[in-house]
């Protein structure tokens, strides 16, 4: 079967009557970002559908299946069709239009996967994890530094399909600073496909540094004055929340690196010297994590020998007084017990002699204490 007769059958199906309704109630509101916990007013996992052609937005006027036809009629351009938490419901009429593989389709609206990259006949499904970091006041063993998300991209011939999942991410401002640079747009999906990854890369750029102000204030803390007490769980808490960021950012590599090596139908030639530029990025971002990582085993170290350390004073400390209590209970014990004759039992000075000797004896023993550093 052709495929305008894939499409009029698609058409014809009910869910895509309702597809229709989605994609004309989109067109009509202004266009909503889905940064924010609320979803979209009208209910809907749409949040965008627009048609490019030569790198330009054409005007609205027509629903998303009327537009994919035009595109495939003419071979003229792309549709891009942005969404937010899709549910399979939802998500089901816009499968069947673009003819997407199941395994892709239930990886994008269950989310919760591993960036990476599949070929699905003329249809690549890429996965991003997005990362933000979370302003906190102070970093407690409770803070939550990095929060993820996930943006699953969907590529063709002639359409692009995001699935956004999170709060944050959104790509309004990708979307409107794209079409700012026509000529870019112009060479097709894999143009879109690229500003997404550099996107994302740049945002993991930027919490890492974020990420280094915390790590330079836990480093400060440890080796000052108090260092010994610091809370060890602030040192955990950012290594937990440094391996969140460790799992959205190294397996990204190997499927950058084959977006800019490999070739790839529906990737043009010139977009994959962008793409290797974006893996060097990932490069820098992966080599920062591996210094946080080991700097903060470093830090942890120090933290427990500083404590080890802090202990071992206050042992020594102990022991001193100790020492010099035991120098008065042993001798008013020795005279404490009930012989009849002992010496200077019975002698006019023995009661002097004895305090005499107990602060002679106490008074060395303190003054070796202080030399040696243990008082």
């Amino acid at each position: 079967m052709s495929m305008a007769g894939n499409l009029r059958k698609v058409t014809s199906l009910s869910k895509v009557g309702g597809l229709r309704k989605v994609a004309r109630l989109a067109r009509r509101r202004p266009r909503v970002d889905l940064s924010h916990p609320a979803r979209s007013p009208l209910g809907s996992s749409v949040v965008n559908c627009v048609t490019y052609r030569e790198g330009v937005r054409v005007p609205a006027g027509t629903d998303l299946v009327d537009a994919v036809e035009r595109v495939r009629k003419h071979r003229d351009g792309f549709v891009w069709l942005g969404l937010h938490e899709p549910t399979g419901q939802e998500f089901a009429g816009i499968a069947d239009l673009f003819d997407l593989h199941p395994l892709a389709v239930e990886d994008a609206v269950e989310a919760h996967q591993r960036p990476k990259l599949e070929r699905y006949g003329d249809t690549l499904f890429a996965v991003f994890k997005t990362v933000c970091y979370v302003d906190h006041e102070e970093l407690t063993a409770t803070s939550e530094v990095v929060n993820t998300g996930e943006i699953m991209v969907f590529v063709g011939q002639d359409f692009v399909i995001t699935v956004r999942h999170g709060r944050h991410g959104s790509l309004g401002p990708l979307r409107e600073e794209l079409e700012s640079a026509p000529q870019q747009l112009a060479k097709g999906p894999a143009a879109v496909l690229h500003a997404i990854a550099d996107h994302v890369v740049d945002d993991y750029l930027h919490v890492t540094d974020a990420v280094q102000e915390d790590l330079d204030q836990v480093e400060t803390a440890v080796f000052s004055d108090t260092g010994g007490r610091v809370d060890p769980g602030h040192i955990y808490q950012l290594k937990r929340e440094l391996l969140e960021l460790k799992r959205a950012v190294v397996p990204l590599g190997r499927p950058l690196e084959e977006l800019a090596a490999r070739p790839i139908r529906v990737v043009d030639p010139e977009i994959q010297a962008y793409f290797r530029d974006v893996a060097d990025h990932l490069l820098r971002v992966k080599e920062q994590i591996a210094a946080f990582d080991e700097l903060l085993n470093s830090i942890l170290q120090a933290h427990l020998a500083q404590v080890t350390v802090a202990q071992n004073a206050d042992m020594r400390k102990i022991t001193a007084w100790a020492a010099l209590i035991a120098v008065p209970t042993m001798v008013c014990g020795l005279y404490g017990m009930n012989f009849d004759y002992m010496p200077e039992l019975h002698w006019r000075f023995g009661y002097g002699m004895v305090l005499g000797v107990i602060s002679v004896a106490c008074l060395v023993l303190y003054r070796g204490f202080r030399r040696n550093g243990w008082l």
